[in-house]
């Protein structure tokens, strides 16, 4: 089971860990056994002495060239900006004459018989309202209702799961949360 659940290469892992180690092989039989070639030792590296370095001396840096100046630019002058010459002299606008129009006298407003307004009767001062009497008391009579009648209870048979001749409808939405 535990071989199951991992990779091979687990298992690989668990079966080298698990078997014994080999035995050393045997010589193959018609080849000869060579003999190991000596290897020369690596001669010892001589330790090398470097010369001390020498001491820098100071450097005198030469001093910088003066800048020269630039020398002066004269700009030529701008010349003055010339008098524009006077438009010629335009002929001058005819005057508009309009045509003189008559028109027929305005027929008279007929006037307005004056309308006597009846003056509106003054309104009475309030009394004061220390003055009012009290607001009597509203006694409510006590009703007595009837009984409502009480209603029966109607056991409904369950709703099938689907409607023979209806098909089914999986494309709607849930209803919503209340």
């Amino acid at each position: 089971m535990l071989v199951l659940g991992s990779s091979t290469c687990h298992a690989a892992r668990l079966l080298t860990d698990a078997t014994a180690p080999a035995a050393a092989p045997a010589a193959v039989p018609g080849i000869p056994a060579q003999p190991k070639p000596t290897v020369p030792a690596v001669p010892a590296m001589p330790a090398v002495t470097l010369p001390p370095m020498p001491a820098v001396s100071a450097v005198t840096v030469p001093p910088m060239p003066a800048v020269p100046s630039v020398p002066a630019v004269t700009v030529p002058m701008v010349p003055a900006v010339l008098a524009m010459p006077k438009a010629a002299a335009l002929p001058p606008v005819p005057a508009i004459v309009m045509p003189k129009l008559t028109l027929p006298p305005i027929p008279s407003v007929p006037s307005v018989p004056a309308v006597t307004v009846p003056t509106v009767p003054a309104v009475p001062a309030m009394p004061n309202a220390a003055t009012l009497p009290p607001v009597p008391a509203v006694v409510v009579p006590k009703l007595t209702l009837p009984p409502v009648a009480s209603i029966p209870k109607v056991t409904l048979p369950p709703i099938p799961s689907s409607i023979p001749g209806v098909p089914a409808m999986s494309s709607l939405a849930p209803p919503p949360k209340a």
